[in-house]
């Protein structure tokens, strides 16, 4: 990610592994004043997601599989989601996890296997059918239309969600969204002049335009310094607290912490620990995957 270097807090996946620390979570401040209670989009999102995880699987990822020529990027992968969790997906660097979030996104389409959200077989489909389906995304690499004011970012969401909405519907909801995330004075500033905390805030009010059952986070948390990540862990707390699912792929072990109840680890594209953040990270092959043989 083109994202400045990490900062001194932050504690990587492979030190936790190292270090196998012992003890519950360490919990995120509450909710900053600028978020409000509700946000729109994600209270009007469909019925029926309760906010604890549960038996009701949203997302089964059966026998997924990638290739790109010879190299097995995603191998036999299989977990699944239910409903109301925050799962992290972790893993060495190119161990597969963005490879899945593109799967599970349209953006690549598997050479075998199935993604099931809700029942229904994603697999193959364009990302605009799964997008309206009920799964929107962030990227590793900020992706927002420069040219575009803040408000406009967030109607082009609006405008190709399952609502279709336009004209001032589309402008009473985006600013909704922006002020949910934020950055409620800055409706009228160009994408391209946000800070870079200020661009993940707006991918991520996009994202939401898109009233989805599961979120998907790349990296979403990676280059914060200490009081943005707090802030930005409240924030995804508090959009779960709303009845959101996600997906989070990171390396930052204080937001795995603090925030997965679950982990699934990957590694070389195959699943290699699926459980709670100390009991996956403890285990010998995931050891073995960041540490190398020697510290098994």
């Amino acid at each position: 990610m083109s994202a400045p270097g990490r900062p001194k807090h932050e504690s990587s996946l492979g030190e936790a592994v190292a270090k196998r620390p012992e003890g519950s979570s360490s919990g995120a401040p509450g909710r900053p004043k600028h978020e409000s209670s509700l946000g729109e989009a994600v209270a009007k999102r469909p019925e029926g997601s309760p906010v604890s995880g549960g038996s009701t699987p949203l997302l089964q990822i059966e026998h997924l599989t990638k290739k790109f020529g010879g190299l097995v990027a995603v191998d036999d992968l299989s977990f699944r989601v239910d409903t109301g969790e925050i799962v992290g997906l972790l893993g060495p660097n190119g161990s597969g996890k963005t490879t899945v979030m593109n799967l599970v996104s349209g953006a690549l389409r598997p050479n075998s296997g199935r993604i099931l959200l809700n029942g229904r077989n994603l697999a193959g489909l364009p990302a605009h059918r799964i997008a309206r389906a009920g799964v929107a995304r962030t990227f590793q690499l900020v992706r927002v239309m420069g040219s575009l004011n803040c408000l406009e970012n967030v109607k082009a969401g609006l405008a190709f969600g399952p609502a279709d909405l336009w004209g001032r519907a589309a402008e009473r909801e985006a600013s909704g969204l922006l002020e949910r995330i934020g950055l409620d004075g800055a409706a009228d500033q160009a994408a391209g002049d946000l800070t870079y905390i200020n661009q993940k805030r707006l991918e991520l009010a996009r994202a939401l335009a898109l009233r989805p059952r599961l979120l998907l986070l790349d990296e979403w948390l990676a280059g914060l310094n200490p009081s943005e990540l707090q802030e930005a862990i409240a924030l995804i707390k508090s959009l779960h607290a709303d009845g959101l699912t996600v997906i989070l792929v990171e390396h930052v072990m204080d937001a795995i912490r603090s925030l997965c109840s679950r982990v699934v680890v990957m590694n070389a594209g195959a699943k290699i620990a699926d459980g709670p953040p100390l009991e996956a990270l403890a285990e010998p092959e995931v050891v073995r995957a960041y540490l190398g043989d020697d510290d098994a």
